[in-house]
């Protein structure tokens, strides 16, 4: 049975995956690692790889933060498939608000412990996903997260370098993200109305897009 990789984004886990149909595939969730200080993106996706065993041939699908470090695998590893959803490929790609937080980085006043308190204000941000019906599940996830690690992603997906993958990304997108924008996105396929949750909240709509770019 061929190995697919999950990463999930920043403050969430595996559960993000939980209502997608990835039947035919041995699953193997990506869990955060402590990275040091000086790791960025790229260097902490060679730990990945390493700590996982992720070898060529293997397959990714990777949300939001989980998409950037699947790009950054894809250039060390010959995947079979890397497939990114709420997420960039390239720094032609970024949002307007990586360029003001990388020279005014404020972000370095948040720590990944005032990032969990902030949850019932960042909230919005996440769609139908942190709604009242999965509220629960949202806070779950985030206030179990490393906070140190959430410091250091914050900066280091500030500053990656953007570069893209030598082979194509498959790239999920929905015209309703709040974090990526749509309209920024080269080469994906659009799902309309889709927020940047939308793995959890639209899985059995894009279930079939996914099982139709795994077994292609």
């Amino acid at each position: 049975m061929p190995k697919l990789f999950l990463i999930s984004g920043l403050g969430a886990d595996e559960r993000l995956f939980k209502n997608l149909d990835l039947s035919g595939f041995e699953i193997i969730p990506v869990i955060w690692i402590e990275p040091e200080r000086q790791d960025s993106l790229t260097t902490y996706a060679t730990k990945l790889i390493n700590q996982f065993g992720i070898e060529a041939g293997a397959s990714i699908i990777g949300v939001s933060l989980g998409g950037m470090l699947t790009v950054e695998i894809a250039k060390q590893v010959k995947l079979q498939h890397a497939i990114i959803i709420s997420s960039i490929k390239s720094k032609t790609e970024q949002p307007w608000y990586f360029a003001v937080f990388r020279n005014v980085p404020v972000y370095k006043l948040l720590s990944g412990g005032l990032v969990q308190k902030m949850g019932p204000l960042i909230r919005p941000l996440f769609g139908a996903f942190a709604g009242n019906k999965e509220a629960p599940l949202f806070h779950s996830m985030l206030n179990n997260s490393n906070p140190k690690f959430l410091t250091w992603a914050m900066g280091a997906a500030l500053h990656w370098n953007g570069e893209p993958a030598p082979y194509k990304i498959h790239h999920l997108i929905g015209t309703a993200d709040l974090i990526f924008y749509a309209k920024l996105i080269q080469d994906a396929i659009v799902i309309p109305e889709g927020d940047h949750m939308m793995v959890f909240t639209r899985a059995k709509q894009i279930s079939p897009i996914i099982q139709n770019i795994l077994n292609g």
